[in-house]
């Protein structure tokens, strides 16, 4: 019986893990299919805290890892198969068949960037692909950019980038956004933003050289297709949170994050915490991830010692 068991491995998860580690709770990290979550795919991480000259996001993850091991953190790296909860008030973990049990988990399985679904996105992620403009809005400076997605998140992200960009394009495959009449109203008052209308990109253009350098766009309308000179491309179709694993057994919203007591990670089954981007829908930060690891943890933490 473990005291405390972390499923995920992003910023939110190796905070918690660094928190109750020292603590003497001796926790057991679970990574899963992404260790160290969607920093991993980024490159420079400039926004994160305590790194003057910034970080790559792989790195930034590497060093978290260190540091919740160098105080005693256990870490498998497999992913989580089924979670239940024992009429005794503990927690059954299954991993490939096996059960390990704790007395009190932390979600920290984070949500996943919906991705427009190109071989050359995948290939671009990073180099001039993303899906946070908050995180790497600053590195497109006085370039074209475009912005894909027609809800409020595009809108949001399109009007933020206009602050860097010397022009942003809304790429949308109908002839009307589904974004709230505020945030359109917003978007189409902005000089430096044009809408291509019933459009979606078919190919990000830039592989041979590593880097965006323009796209291939189609008509929704007639299929023809022409291709487009920019420097970057932005997803901005949403998130889906990681939280699979705990459907039918914990509240969710419409979207799928999981429901916290507001002001703390605990959600209504005592012992079971949750943090980071699986129940945080509007910041999606690294840096409000590892501040809600921490909460998670200490929670836990007061959980634990019957507090």
């Amino acid at each position: 019986m473990k005291d405390l068991i972390i499923i995920g491995s992003g910023p939110a998860g190796w905070t918690a893990a660094i928190y109750a580690a020292r603590a003497d709770l001796h926790p057991l990290v679970f990574e899963g299919d992404q260790p160290g979550g969607q920093l991993t795919t980024t490159t420079e991480v400039e926004n994160f805290p305590g790194f003057e000259h910034g970080i790559q996001g792989p790195d930034l993850m590497t060093v978290m890892k260190k540091q919740a091991t160098r105080f005693g953190t256990e870490i498998v790296s497999q992913r989580v198969d089924a979670l239940a909860r024992n009429d005794d008030g503990t927690f059954s973990v299954t991993v490939k068949g096996e059960v390990h049990q704790a007395r009190a988990v932390i979600l920290a399985t984070g949500a996943t960037a919906k991705r427009i679904g190109l071989a050359s996105e995948q290939a671009l992620y990073g180099k001039g692909v993303s899906a946070c403009a908050t995180c790497d809005g600053f590195f497109f400076k006085g370039k074209e950019i475009i912005v894909v997605g027609g809800g409020d998140s595009a809108m949001e992200e399109a009007d933020f980038l206009t602050r860097f960009a010397s022009k942003v394009s809304i790429v949308h495959r109908r002839d009307a956004f589904r974004a709230s009449k505020a945030m359109q109203d917003r978007v189409l008052q902005n000089p430096k933003i044009e809408v291509i209308w019933n459009t979606e990109v078919a190919d990000i253009l830039g592989v041979d050289v590593g880097r965006v350098t323009g796209v291939m766009l189609k008509s929704t309308v007639d299929g023809t297709t022409r291709e487009m000179k920019i420097d970057g491309v932005f997803a901005a179709i949403g998130h889906t949170p990681n939280s699979d694993l705990v459907k039918g057994m914990l509240e969710l919203d419409e979207k799928g994050y999981v429901q916290t007591i507001p002001g703390t990670s605990k959600t209504m089954i005592p012992g079971l915490f949750a943090c980071g981007d699986l129940q945080d829908a509007h910041y999606r930060q690294a840096i409000t991830a590892a501040g809600s690891g921490c909460m998670a943890a200490l929670d836990a933490e007061k959980y634990l010692g019957g507090i």
